[in-house]
């Protein structure tokens, strides 16, 4: 299983919305990005990631698990956008911030704290236990 980090506005798509969706899930539509695409195409289903409220709050409050495999996005008829499928499986037990995460030394090396624009981005086994220990979050 390889671990991931979804960002959306919540304003556009928030971790509520994403919990409403129910087990379908919804489709992660809109990257316009090569990178967070390829990490899209490399996922498996199964994988987890954590939900990020980007712009506002700038913090991670879920977990999500991959529904379905990269597939062409719905949005644009554009050949070189896919998307995954994703559905919410639990909140984190507490939310955390990027200002806190920056503050430990285990997530130094973490994509988010050093490039906090990539929509789609992978995240290291040791983060994700860190980051689940804090939060008091079940892996």
């Amino acid at each position: 299983m390889a671990y991931w980090l979804f960002k959306s506005e919540p304003d556009v798509w928030s971790w509520d919305d994403q919990v409403a969706k129910g087990d379908v899930g919804e489709e992660w539509h809109g990257v316009r990005n090569y990178q967070a695409r390829n990490n899209m195409r490399a996922m498996k289903l199964g994988d987890r990631g954590f939900f990020y409220h980007s712009r506002t709050g700038l913090e991670i409050v879920g977990i999500v698990e991959v529904c379905a495999l990269s597939h062409p996005d719905s949005t644009t008829e554009d050949h070189r956008w896919d998307c995954v499928d994703i559905r919410a499986v639990r909140p984190t037990g507490r939310a955390i911030t990027l200002a806190e995460m920056k503050n430990h030394p285990e997530l130094e090396n973490m994509v988010l704290v050093n490039n906090t624009r990539l929509s789609v981005q992978p995240v290291s086994v040791a983060e994700w236990l860190h980051i689940c220990g804090v939060t008091g979050t079940e892996p």
